[in-house]
Order: structure tokens, then C-alpha cells, then sequence
């Protein structure tokens, strides 16, 4: 068998190889070997997040895997036919849904599939899009892409123990292509869930985050919702969208600090089409439309430059990268894929 190899070390060697390679091998139907999966990490080899997404893939895609097993640095994936499925998964850890999502919703609709699945797990967990994020940022360029799906947070899970659960849909697509370029708008959204925390101690933080937006000159509109979980937690958003623009940035409350972490003064001092995590999670669709998809982003992280390369070497799609006075320029030339009908 013709397997296309790829170095799970290149780059920023974290489980966005991972993701992206498993993603493209199933909508191009190309077999794929990725070998030094994560070695550069602490734990190296496969985590319960990466193996779920490999499971549930290897169910929607009717594949054949081998080295699918926790702490695995070593991984084939041969994809099969993807088909239309209803399933109950479960992490069994604080393991983030949303990075299991970014797998499994561009290839189910980008294969013209529908997916309904109940999904147990971390909703808000360090080093991951929290839930609002995803269903509020990455559903709103999605959709712009042509990739429609809709999520219910039923509970929320923080860590360590996890146990939120969550019910996604996903719906056949055809790929568009998307601009985004300069934020024109000054009104943002936040969002704020918590579980298990004085909502005293939750308003008085949001109040200082707001007098911040307003003598940056920017309006908010605030929701605050207590959301029932096992664990002590707290997630907050701050978005803003418009006609080029679509950009987003979250934190979860430090419970030691008793504040949120949060990036707030890069949000605000970004006036370009996106934000840096949204960057990484447009390149997989973009390089399969049939036109070009350009974005400006503040900075080119190791995470966008990997998820490029390995991108490109599936998909054999085009990208260029231009310094602008405010940041970068991304252009991906798709490739409109002929196994996908």
C-alpha cells in the first residue's frame, strides 16, 4: 500500500499533526504513516484525546489503524468510505471535545455526511478552545466556508475530572473559499460560564474587564450563565464579528489567582481579519476550495506554520506568506478535490 509518510516531529511536533493529517486522510482517501508523534513533548506518543478522534474517525471513515493505543509514537491510517452516523462517545478524561470536533467536523462534512454525536469530556480545558469559542467563533467562519454544524453544551467539564457533555450535528457542505482582512467593527461580545464559584467574585472580575474595553473605546454586551459541572470552573470569551473580521480570545479562571487568564490587550490591539488559533483551524478547508482563501493575522505561529506544511504535503495545495505593516498575509490556492463528491 502507497502510504504518505509524515514526521509527527516537524515543527511545533504537538497533536495538531495529528489532527490535521487523520483529517485530510479521510476526506482525500489517502493513506497516510505519521511517525514520531509528539516526541518532542514530555509524554510523548498518543493521548486519550488523539485516540478518540482517531476512534471515532476509524468509525465514520470505516478505516484500518494501526498503533492506535495510548502513548504510541507511531500511527497508519487507512481510510475507507465515509457514511453517515449516529454515535455516544466518551473521552473518559478532562480530554478536550473541541480539538476532537476540529477533527471530525470538517471531515464529515466536506464529505458530504451527516453526523449526529453526543460527546462526553472537557468542554473548558487548558491548552484548547473553550466550547463558547468553537460554537460562537469557529461555527461562524465555518459557516462562511460553506461548513454548517450546530452544537448544545448539555454540561460543562473542566479538569480534572471532565465529565461535560456535549451534542454536535453536522451537515453536508461545499467549500468556500473566505476573506477576512481588517476588523471594522467596535462592538464585542463576552461570554462567561461558571460552575462551583462565588458569582460575587465571577461579576466583580467581568467589571474590570469591561471598564478595560470601554476606555479602549470599544461596547460589550455581557452573558453571564452558571452551568452546572463536576468541577469547579470558569470559561470566559470576548468576540467580535463583521463583514472581514471574525476574531476571538479565551480564558479560564485560575483558581489560585482567583482571576481569568486571559489575553485580553493582544485581542484588543488586533485590528486584522482573525486571531491567531482561528488561523489554524481555517487551513484545512481553505486548502480544499476551489479559489484562493486570504487572511491577516497578527503573527505566524508554529502552529499555523506546521499545520501549512503538512497541509500542503496531503492536499498538495499552494501558500504564500507576505509581512504586512500590521502582520501577515496567508493565501492557500485550494485544491478542489476530485475523490470528494
Amino acid at each position: 500500500m502507497d502510504f504518505l509518510k509524515i514526521n509527527g516531529g516537524h515543527g511545533e511536533g504537538g497533536g495538531q499533526i495529528i489532527r490535521s493529517a487523520i483529517t485530510l486522510s479521510c476526506i482525500t482517501k489517502q493513506p497516510i504513516h505519521l511517525e514520531n508523534i509528539r516526541k518532542n513533548r514530555k509524554d510523548e506518543g498518543l493521548k486519550p484525546q488523539h485516540l478518540t478522534a482517531i476512534q471515532i474517525l476509524q468509525k465514520i471513515s470505516n478505516a484500518d489503524v494501526i498503533g492506535a493505543k495510548i502513548g504510541s509514537t507511531e500511527l497508519k491510517f487507512i481510510p475507507g468510505n465515509v457514511e453517515n452516523l449516529e454515535l455516544i462517545e466518551d473521552v473518559k478524561t478532562a480530554g478536550s471535545i473541541s480539538l476532537i470536533l476540529q477533527v471530525l467536523i470538517p471531515v464529515v462534512s466536506i464529505s458530504q455526511k451527516k453526523l449526529s454525536l453526543i460527546i462526553k469530556g472537557g468542554t473548558d480545558v487548558l491548552w484548547s478552545p473553550s466550547m463558547d469559542y468553537t460554537q460562537h467563533v469557529l461555527k461562524e467562519a465555518y459557516s462562511r466556508m460553506g461548513i454548517e454544524f450546530s452544537i448544545e453544551i448539555i454540561k460543562r467539564g473542566y479538569y480534572p475530572k471532565g465529565r461535560g457533555e456535549v451534542k454536535l450535528e453536522v451537515y453536508p457542505s461545499k467549500i468556500k473559499s473566505l476573506i477576512l482582512s481588517k476588523r471594522e467593527t467596535n462592538n464585542l461580545k463576552l461570554k462567561c460560564t461558571f460552575s462551583k464559584i462565588s458569582i460575587d467574585v465571577i461579576k466583580e472580575k467581568i467589571e474590570i474587564i469591561k471598564e478595560k474595553i470601554r476606555k479602549a473605546n470599544f461596547n460589550v454586551e455581557i452573558e453571564i450563565k452558571e452551568q452546572e459541572a463536576i468541577d469547579s470552573g470558569a470559561s470566559l470569551l470576548i468576540y467580535s464579528i463583521d463583514k472581514n473580521s471574525i476574531i476571538g480570545v479565551d480564558g479560564l479562571f485560575n483558581n489560585k489567582k482567583q482571576n481569568f487568564d486571559l489575553d485580553f490587550e493582544k485581542f484588543i490591539n488586533n485590528s486584522l481579519g482573525v486571531d491567531e488559533g482561528l488561523a489554524d483551524m481555517l487551513v484545512v478547508p481553505a486548502s480544499l476550495g476551489i479559489n484562493k482563501t486570504i487572511f491577516q493575522v497578527k503573527e505566524i505561529t508554529k502552529h499555523l506554520e506546521t499545520n501549512l506544511f503538512v497541509t500542503s504535503k496531503i492536499t498538495g495545495c499552494k501558500y504564500g506568506i507576505g509581512k504586512t505593516s500590521e502582520g501577515f498575509e496567508v493565501i492557500i490556492q485550494g485544491v478542489s478535490n476530485s475523490s470528494i463528491k
